[in-house]
């Protein structure tokens, strides 16, 4: 027997701090929804309401129960229900439960619509100067040991720029955990409630901006990160910057050529090949 012709998951991007952003067509799925999964009922509760949507199921749906509602809306939508998945901000599934839920619904061949709108990571993005025609999403990284400490390895030769999701009072050891790994002086962008009566977009280095954050930022923060230079793609003034840094704090010609090539990506070589011409 065949899946309900009506039968859909309905992924709902929603606003990520400016309600005037939620859209009509959202509004629209909203309301013909005949059931809503959503991180937090009360607050997908305020935002129905704002929208004039009443009488709407809400089914809570956030790390410690996806996998469990995802049994629920698998069924529900098997039985022809129309099912409108949204996270507390954005597009739900992307850094933010949902995941599983789409992969599920996937799985047992049944439809999955998107209605797209606010995402703070391409919000960031595009508002952050950097190149953007290739990204990386990030997310939230590990936050201790052996799990984060691979990760800002794999971080510093990513070539594309990064989007980093963090909470404003890690936000300045993650800054320093980043500059002590990418090097001090890659450029950053930190996006702060974006959309909201107090947008900022806060520029600098990486070393500039954990300074910056040592009083943790009110509100929601995305950091966006300068991705690492190609191969020896750094100009020669800016290894011979780098390289007059480190000898200047008294180091060898050879760890001062180490320095260089690990924060800027350049190899070992041509760094001690040019500390070589300026000690001439």
């Amino acid at each position: 027997m065949g899946v309900p012709m009506s039968g859909r998951l309905v992924l709902v991007a929603t606003p990520i701090g400016n309600l005037g952003d939620l859209s009509p067509r959202a509004v629209e799925a909203l309301t013909v929804a005949d059931l809503v999964a959503c991180e937090d009922t009360r607050r997908t509760g305020r935002l129905l309401r704002h929208a004039s949507v009443v009488g709407s199921e809400l089914l809570r749906l956030d790390k410690h129960t996806e996998e469990r509602s995802a049994d629920v809306v698998v069924g529900r939508i098997a039985a022809g229900a129309v099912v409108a998945l949204v996270s507390d901000a954005g597009m739900p599934a992307v850094s933010d439960p949902g995941e599983r839920v789409v992969s599920r619904v996937v799985e047992e061949g049944l439809p999955v619509e998107v209605v797209p709108g606010p995402s703070a990571p391409v919000a960031a993005l595009a508002a952050s100067g950097l190149p953007t025609q290739r990204w990386s999403m990030e997310g939230f990284l590990p936050r201790k040991g052996r799990g984060r400490s691979s990760r800002l390895a794999e971080l510093a030769v990513e070539e594309r720029t990064m989007v980093v999701l963090e909470s404003p009072h890690r936000l300045a050891a993650t800054l320093s955990d980043l500059a002590e790994m990418l090097g001090a002086d890659r450029r950053a962008v930190v996006a702060r409630e974006m959309t909201k009566l107090h947008e900022e977009f806060v520029r600098g280095n990486l070393a500039e901006l954990a300074v910056w954050a040592a009083e943790p930022p009110r509100g929601e923060v995305v950091l966006v990160v300068e991705g690492a230079p190609p191969p020896d793609g750094a100009a020669d003034d800016r290894v011979l910057a780098v390289l007059g840094e480190s000898l200047a704090a008294g180091a060898s010609t050879r760890d001062a050529a180490d320095e260089a090539a690990r924060r800027l990506g350049v190899s070992r070589r041509r760094a001690y090949r040019l500390a070589l011409e300026a000690h001439r």
